[in-house]
């Protein structure tokens, strides 16, 4: 072969070499493993206010690692355990409760959550609502009447509430309970009379009542929760700790205002950044899915 040739191919071979050590660099890198991240929300609001939220929370995060973000508000608080346990979501924002049972079965791993502007981590209180002019003053007097829940999985719009009655000696089967489908729903259910007492959760106290849905004036509350830690931001956890870490530190770098239109419907605002968080900041929700006798069907 003529040098000329031969110089050429090997040139060519050399090109070829570089390309494919970049591509398999490109695929082997910490921060994007797999050519994008996919990144799953609880449907713990709206889907047309909580997905243009999550959606800048979702941009901040690709523009931070460099590799494209694909975002999911999943349809319930199952489906999105189900789809990081099968591998389909990378990260995701999980309940409380949720997070247990993603825990459970994904080995999810919570990492952030989301900051009061004094750096302190947020929280919110589950609550039972009842018209201002209700004969109901306590839990104890639910018995007979219905009551409307959030969904099944749902720290605040099921777990909590269903531990008041346990709490207050009634048995689930002496109160009607009717699960509407979400904290939206729940909410929906009292306002329109259709129900004796609903579920309403603080984060949706505030963010019903800014949008003009509900008048606490005209209802009243009988029963409130502990704090609540809020919802955690978490990794499945079979991913490369390369990639756990680099979420992680992308995640507590964003500034106030990638999360704030988020924190707003989680109830907190004004937002700080997000602030780390781990197992041990849930383990409240484990030990009340133990006392609840909870598994991971009532997800």
């Amino acid at each position: 072969m003529p040098v000329h040739r031969l110089a050429l191919v090997a040139g060519l071979a050399a090109a070829l070499t570089l390309t494919a050590c970049g591509a398999d660099a490109e695929q082997a890198s910490p921060t994007c493993p797999n050519g994008a991240i996919r990144f799953g929300v609880e449907p713990f609001e709206d889907p047309a206010r909580l997905t243009p939220a999550a959606r800048v929370l979702a941009d901040a995060l690709s523009k931070s690692l460099d590799c494209p973000v694909e975002l999911t508000v999943t349809e319930d608080y199952s489906a999105e355990v189900l789809a990081m346990q099968n591998g389909r979501l990378d990260i995701g924002i999980f309940g409380p409760l949720g997070y247990v049972f993603a825990n459970k079965r994904a080995k999810a791993e919570a990492i952030a959550s989301f900051g009061e502007s004094d750096g302190e981590l947020s929280s919110y209180t589950a609550g039972i609502w009842v018209p201002a002019d209700s004969d109901i003053t306590t839990v104890e007097q639910l018995r007979g009447r219905s009551l409307a829940l959030g969904s099944v999985g749902s720290t605040s719009g099921d777990a909590l509430p269903r531990k008041a009655l346990k709490d207050a000696g009634i048995a689930e089967s002496e109160v009607r309970i009717n699960y509407a489908g979400g904290h939206p729903e729940a909410l929906l259910a009292l306002v329109n009379g259709s129900i004796d007492a609903a579920e309403i959760n603080s984060q949706q106290l505030g963010s019903a009542t800014d949008a003009g849905a509900f008048d606490p004036s005209k209802f009243r509350r009988v029963w409130t929760s502990e704090p609540i830690p809020n919802d955690p931001i978490t990794v499945r956890g079979d991913l490369p700790q390369e990639f756990k870490t680099a979420v992680k530190d992308a995640l507590l770098g964003l500034p106030p205002d990638a999360v704030a239109e988020i924190g707003a419907l989680l109830d907190v605002d004004p937002p700080g950044p997000l602030v780390a968080v781990d197992k041990s900041t849930y383990q409240p929700l484990f030990d009340l899915a133990e006392t609840m006798g909870l598994t991971e069907e009532d997800a």
